[in-house]
């Protein structure tokens, strides 16, 4: 019997190595797996790369495993949002290092990821310092930069209701980039509000199939 349920944060968390490459979802507080984040620091996973669209807010969530130095890289395309005292703190101390993405290439970077592809070509970068070091290429008169896809060992993913099979639906803006995500990690981990018998979501509206999820844990308050 098919069932991606675990019974706590600690059991969703479990194995993630030291070293890992972490996808996670979220755009800005909208749709982050704090309560993951927050179970991932008791893990104690250390020296982790971290892919999302900022770098934490506060002092709980990202924030927190940031400041418990457990974070070693943050692939990002917002550094600086609401409160990003903590990241600014290391970033400025020389204690993480920033690749800075913007945000449309990121997304297709983990999508490529995704769909075995080995890369695109974007116009984005171009005379830039975020093209220094990468491939350039000229088509149809305009100049383009290579972008190389961004895979995943982790992914931490917020979804609203889900089903045992670990169908995933999302509310609203949260579902940002939580789907794709899902579908570019070796392993995605779901934090959700509510799990729900088979056949109650509409197909029509689930955003993330099951078969890019391994583990969904329920975390009660809004998704």
């Amino acid at each position: 019997m098919i069932d991606k349920r675990v019974a706590s944060l600690a059991e969703a968390v479990a194995g993630i190595a030291d070293g890992a490459t972490i996808l996670c979802g979220g755009f800005g507080a909208v749709g982050t797996p704090d309560d993951l984040f927050e179970a991932l620091l008791d893990q104690g996973v250390r020296e982790i790369e971290i892919v999302s669209n900022n770098a934490g807010t506060g002092r709980r969530g990202l924030a927190a495993l940031i400041a418990a130095r457990r974070v070693r890289r943050v692939v990002c395309s917002y550094p600086r949002t609401s409160d990003p005292v903590v990241f600014e703190e290391e970033y400025r101390a020389g204690r993480i290092e920033l690749e800075l993405v913007p945000q449309g290439t990121l997304s297709e970077r983990m999508r490529c990821a995704a769909a075995g592809l080995g890369g695109f070509w974007s116009p984005v970068a171009v005379g830039t310092r975020l093209a220094e070091g990468k491939e350039l290429r000229t088509i149809n008169g305009r100049d383009y930069v290579l972008e190389l896809p961004l895979k995943g060992d982790v992914a931490l993913i917020r979804a609203d209701r889900g089903d045992r099979w670990g169908n995933l639906t999302y509310r609203k803006s949260a579902r940002n980039f939580n789907p794709v995500m899902a579908m570019a990690a070796e392993l995605t981990v779901v934090q959700l509000r509510e799990i729900v018998e088979l056949g109650v979501l509409d197909p029509e509206n689930v955003a993330t199939p099951g078969i890019f999820v391994d583990r969904m844990v329920v975390v009660g308050g809004p998704s």
